[in-house]
């Protein structure tokens, strides 16, 4: 009985180590908690040593783990885990440049809760219960920034200097990311986009000249592509002529060799038929020398003798008839010079005659001028004394040529109208007559002086009455009549002169 009962002791003790074993075991299993690498344990509830502390130094009441295990009360305090893991957010935000233009920016945002206690403290007070928002709180972050960043800049610095961009960006919100617990690892701006067109009209330019530069280029490489081509070609074509030129000498070489091959048995025959002909034909020619020959002594020569003595028969002749001819050249000759001599005399003795006619002649002309001075002078002198006479002279011998002249305007006359009878012609007749009657009264007013009258009339002084003309101005006027009576007389004399003649 005591071995049983032993036993059943020992039994009983042993099954009870064996509880208690894996009671504690359990126990301990529910209150250990492991913190992953990716992760934060946030254990709140009982006050211990570990308690963070804020930057006052005040305790926040929580405990945080990463990377290790705790122990933790079950019922006493509250374990939760902070995931450490990459975040991503996409920003899609609508900016207006400080150009005023309407632009679409695309980017992406990579953070994560920081590693150090200060930001996991500060994620685990904010995220705790809301990481699953994160992305959009971080999202309203960046786009409130971006906003910001892209209204102080151009669409061209956008364009040209993303980093720039980024990096103000990231900088703007860093504070706020920092408070929030959070840490960017990676910004990127991936697409900026406008509505208007305005970035794809700053590339036309610039894409104008590459398509150009592109074409141009390929324009090139196909020219020069092609000029190769043409020259490769021209090389084979060289080199197919000159395997021709050759193909054709090898030929015409090898027909020349097959050709005198061919022809060496009738060039023998000819040989010997070009000898007997050349036989021949210097016989032939010993035949025409001496039938030659045969013809000079009996032909040639005595038709020479015969043509010597003809030509200098014709010679004698012809010296015979140049000595007639030049006899009777002479003979003409001699005849010619005394005919001239006669001639020169005889027109010597005409010119003798006629240079003494015209020695007369002048003669005459001379006296008959002198004559008509002597009258012309003694007319001035007649005039000067007594101009009147004078003029109603030669207007007296002048006027009926006057009236003639006058009348020669009816001699053209076929059919003259009088419309009333023969008083219309004497009316007429007395027109033409009291015309010629007003001419001899203006030539008579021309040329014969009218008496001086006096006018008085009482000058400023009171004085005597005084002569309109000057005894100079008469004597004057007298000179000037007489120079022009004088003048008219000539023409009279000469035109009587013309008259005789």
């Amino acid at each position: 009985m005591s071995v049983l009962a032993l036993s059943s002791v020992v039994t009983v003790v042993a099954v009870a180590v064996v509880a208690a074993f894996v009671v504690i075991i359990g126990l301990f299993k529910a209150m250990w908690r492991v913190a992953e690498p990716n992760e934060a344990l946030i254990i709140s509830g009982l006050r211990d040593k570990g308690t963070v502390t804020d930057s006052a130094g005040d305790e926040m009441g929580f405990r945080i783990v990463t990377g290790k295990g705790t122990l933790v009360m079950p019922g006493v305090q509250a374990v939760r885990r902070l995931s450490l893991d990459l975040h991503q957010s996409d920003l899609d935000v609508e900016c207006v440049t400080h150009q005023g233009i309407p632009v679409h920016v695309k980017g992406t945002v990579i953070y994560k809760i920081g590693d150090d206690r200060s930001s996991i403290t500060n994620a685990a007070r904010r995220f705790l219960d809301q990481q699953d928002r994160m992305d959009q709180r971080v999202h309203n972050v960046f786009a409130g920034h971006l906003r910001s960043i892209v209204g102080s800049m151009t669409v061209e610095d956008m364009i040209r200097d993303r980093e720039q961009l980024t990096g103000k960006t990231r900088a703007a919100s860093g504070e706020e990311m920092a408070k929030l617990g959070l840490v960017v690892d990676s910004l990127q701006i991936q697409e900026i986009d406008d509505p208007t067109g305005y970035i794809a009209n700053l590339a036309r330019p610039h894409t104008a000249a590459v398509e150009s530069a592109a074409r141009i280029a390929q324009a090139d490489a196909d020219r020069e592509a092609t000029q190769r081509e043409q020259e490769a070609n021209a090389l084979k074509a060289e080199a197919s002529r000159d395997s021709a030129i050759k193909q054709a000498g090898y030929k015409a070489e090898r027909d020349q060799a097959e050709a005198q091959a061919a022809q060496s048995g009738p060039l023998a025959e000819a040989s010997a038929r070009q000898a007997v002909v050349e036989q021949e034909t210097r016989a032939a020619q010993l035949e025409a020398d001496r039938e030659q020959q045969r013809l000079v002594a009996t032909v040639i020569r005595p038709a020479e003798a015969k043509r010597d003595a003809d030509i200098a028969a014709a010679e004698a002749t012809s010296r015979v008839a140049e000595l007639t001819a030049e006899g009777a050249a002479k003979r003409v000759s001699l005849g010619a010079e005394a005919e001239a001599n006669a001639i020169r005399l005889t027109g010597r003795a005409q010119a003798d005659a006629t240079k003494a006619k015209g020695e007369a002649e002048g003669a005459a002309i001379e006296a008959t001028g002198l004559a008509q001075a002597k009258a012309i002078e003694a007319r001035a002198k007649a005039l000067a004394t007594n101009p009147e006479a004078v003029a109603m002279q030669a207007l007296a011998e002048r006027w009926p040529e006057v009236v003639r002249e006058a009348a020669g305007a009816f001699a053209h006359i076929d059919n003259f109208t009088v419309l009333n009878g023969a008083e219309g012609v004497n009316d007429a007749l007395m027109k033409v007559a009291a015309t010629g009657m007003a001419g001899f009264e203006l030539v008579r007013g021309m040329f014969v002086p009218k008496p001086a009258t006096t006018s008085s009339s009482p000058s400023r002084s009171g004085g005597a009455a005084a002569s309109n003309v000057t005894p100079v101005e008469t004597e004057t006027r007298a000179e000037t009549r007489a120079e022009t009576l004088a003048e008219v007389d000539a023409f009279a004399i000469n035109d009587a002169g013309e008259h005789a003649e």
